[in-house]
């Protein structure tokens, strides 16, 4: 019992973010989860039940996340963890991506968790203690995708706030760990959930091909169990010493191995002009 916590959990009404609702409410937690509607999300946490509290909240309105941060405390007395879960993806070029779609993408995978971390700190800082788990993907960390560009750049902004948060909120005892899956086998790609753009750009083919796979052959095929990845977040939770970086799944670990064997070439290969750009020692 000693290890039961609070969470608060955006995007809760499917995908990593339903799967977390069940596994911690099943291990006797108390959970405060958002969605659009409370109606869809009831529904599909399994109705109402003890230590839920089930919240409507539009992400991108700040006051509107204050008040979900406020009945929360209220209905639970503190909050000791936060899931920056919700997010959808965006499969289209950078060219062809217009700037209303560009900018939507931002501002629910980067502004929307700003907004959480700016309301929820306040308190963890009085309590010296917490946890904040940012949803990122393999995708901000590696963005060499045909057609993911827009999407990886909201994770790989989610990263950079991570990792100077970690080191601001270290003075407090709050811990921040960036979560990376690669593809686990949940809705995510389903038509529906991945958008795409309004006017496509008929010579990339490569994106094309790329939105095509994704849709069409990679989803529902994906290698990763939700179920263990949701898992995996709540035992790293209770960890005393929790990663910044958590790389979910052998795909996503492959791939951020490859990433660090890319980018060390290129140091080792461009040492010499790399290091020659700075101001010459005056001769003693």
């Amino acid at each position: 019992m000693e290890n039961q916590k609070v969470w608060f959990i955006t995007g809760a009404s499917k995908g990593f973010g339903l799967e977390l609702v069940k596994q911690l409410l099943n291990a006797g937690n108390k959970v405060a989860a958002t969605s659009r509607t409370v109606e869809e999300l009831v529904k599909a946490a399994g109705g109402e039940q003890p230590g839920f509290l089930p919240l409507a909240m539009d992400l991108i309105n700040e006051n509107s996340v204050k008040e979900a941060i406020e009945k929360t405390i209220a209905e639970f007395g503190q909050i000791d963890v936060i899931v920056n879960n919700a997010g959808y993806g965006l499969l289209g070029g950078v060219e062809e991506l217009t700037d209303e779609e560009v900018r939507k993408n931002f501002d629910i995978n980067v502004f929307g968790s700003l907004n959480v971390i700016r309301q929820a700190l306040p308190h963890m800082r009085t309590k010296r203690s917490g946890h904040v788990f940012n949803i990122s993907s393999i995708g901000g960390f590696v963005g060499s995708y045909p057609g993911a560009g827009i999407y990886c750049s909201t994770k790989f902004a989610v990263n950079g706030f991570s990792e100077a948060l970690y080191e601001e909120l270290k003075p407090f005892g709050i811990h921040v760990t960036i979560v990376q899956p690669g593809y686990f086998r949940t809705n995510f790609l389903s038509k529906g959930s991945m958008a795409t753009p309004g006017n496509p750009i008929a010579e990339y083919d490569n994106v094309r091909q790329s939105v095509d796979m994704h849709q069409n052959q990679i989803d529902q095929q994906q290698p990763g169990d939700p179920v263990k990845g949701v898992a995996a977040i709540i035992k790293v939770a209770s960890a005393e010493n929790p990663p910044l970086n958590l790389f979910l799944g052998a795909d996503a670990y492959q791939v951020a191995q490859d990433k660090i064997a890319y980018v060390q070439k290129d140091l080792d290969n461009w040492k010499a002009v790399t290091v020659s750009t700075g101001f010459e020692e005056a001769a003693v």
